[in-house]
């Protein structure tokens, strides 16, 4: 297949990115929070190419995207109160919210569940394809399953070039980790999965909000996908990681006893220069924001290096350090040594 690469800045591509959607195409545009491989929501055949694309487990439901609040009508049966005051203070923005779906979301884009994942993105670009489209576009992130996500428009092209119709360049992406994710499914909201809108600020805006084990746990055998970023193992390079808890110093004394060939440290900034193995560093380690921002990114240098081995310190697990914990833990496959 043959992949048209597009620029976000020309009228005439956003137009070109639109038809191909509104034709049952497949195009990688990007968000604030990575690139989405988007489709047209109604489109059952075309989600569903979605996931052949990408590799994608068919029980992994995709977050339907809109730009403005009159497109909800026709993708949710009703919107609660307090899906309504988390919307007006976060939308557009990465928040995603679950709720009950209307009867035009095909079985595909909910993996045969009663609800919908819906984000009002705040990227101008995925913006003006939507209208340009006129449609919901369902986009899970524009990567290979399983590997790291993409931030980057050459991300999307290393993945995807030959698998999809079109990849549409918007720039990095600010926020660089995925939404956050809240369920209204239940009789109490949930949290599903951490993101740039912390857990702190949900509470602060609508009470109490409970936390899926899942954001800390693996899944139970057999239990239900109810969002996006909930699989055992995901976000993964190739090289076998392992998350090390630990003080600053006690991780670098750990990394520098386990030097070998092969080995890698996904560290701080800080901590770069006292490690005695080759290191990708993910920002500060005095900045959660800057670390979500690098995150994906430096798990793709990491399989550039051919590292075999990698011990990545552990992020804090509170604000947005929680969404890159969450992150990291998956693409460990929940391997963790705690100091």
């Amino acid at each position: 297949m043959e992949t048209l690469l597009l620029n976000a800045k020309n009228t005439a591509d956003i137009e070109t990115a639109a038809n191909i959607l509104k034709n049952g195409g497949l195009c990688a545009i990007p968000t604030e929070t990575v690139y989405g491989l988007a489709a047209n929501a109604f489109n059952a055949k075309a989600c569903s190419n979605i996931f052949k694309a990408k590799g994608r487990p068919g029980d992994n439901p995709l977050i339907v995207h809109i730009c403005d609040m009159d497109m909800l009508c026709d993708i949710v049966a009703e919107v609660p109160e307090k899906a309504k005051l988390l919307a007006e203070k976060f939308w557009p923005g990465p928040l995603t919210i679950i709720m009950k779906k209307s009867e035009k979301i095909p079985d595909v884009v909910s993996a045969n569940l009663s609800t919908v994942a819906v984000r009002f993105p705040a990227h101008p670009a995925a913006r003006k394809i939507i209208e340009a489209a006129k449609l919901p576009l369902a986009a899970p992130s524009a990567n290979l399953s399983g590997s790291p996500s993409p931030t980057s428009f050459e991300h999307c092209v290393h993945d995807l070039a030959g698998r999809v119709e079109g990849i549409i360049d918007g720039g990095i992406c600010e926020v660089g980790v995925e939404s956050t994710i809240i369920s209204f499914a239940g009789e109490k909201p949930v949290l599903l999965r951490p993101g740039y809108v912390t857990l702190e600020q949900l509470r602060e805006a609508i009470g109490e909000v409970e936390v899926s084990h899942a954001v800390l746990e693996k899944l139970e055998e057999g239990e239900k996908v109810l969002s996006p970023g909930m699989k055992y193992k995901h976000y993964a390079p190739k090289a076998q990681v392992t998350l090390i808890k630990a003080s600053s110093k006690d991780y670098i004394k750990f990394v520098n006893e386990h030097a070998a060939k092969g080995v890698f440290a996904l560290c701080f900034d800080e901590e770069a220069e006292k490690l005695c193995v080759s290191t990708v560093c993910y920002g500060s380690e005095f900045s959660d924001e800057q670390q979500a921002e690098h995150i994906f990114e430096a798990l793709r240098k990491i399989d550039e290096s051919k590292a075999e081995k990698v011990y990545a310190h552990s992020p804090k697990i509170t604000g947005v350090g929680l969404a890159v914990y969450n992150r990291l833990i998956r693409a460990a496959g929940f391997d963790v040594i705690e100091l």
